[in-house]
């Protein structure tokens, strides 16, 4: 199972499966074809956005859960 952590590059996350981008975006970080998105983890985005990284990360993996749950 995919386990989704704070610690990881966004990049490496949008890579793992293009049904993350519009989570991304919903949550506020619209630049994710910046070069910040290559080296950035998403505790630094959240940081840097003042948003709320927990409930991000929850999200993230709530859908990769469903991902793999249907195969997609």
């Amino acid at each position: 199972m995919t386990k989704i952590t704070k610690e990881m590059i966004i990049a490496d996350v949008l890579n793992l499966h293009q049904g993350t981008v519009p989570i991304f975006l919903q949550n506020g970080l619209h630049c994710l074809g910046c070069a910040m998105a290559s080296g950035e983890t998403i505790e630094e985005a959240c940081a840097v956005h003042n948003m709320n990284c927990d409930a991000l990360i929850d999200e993230l993996n709530r859908f990769f859960e469903k991902a793999e749950e249907s195969g997609t």
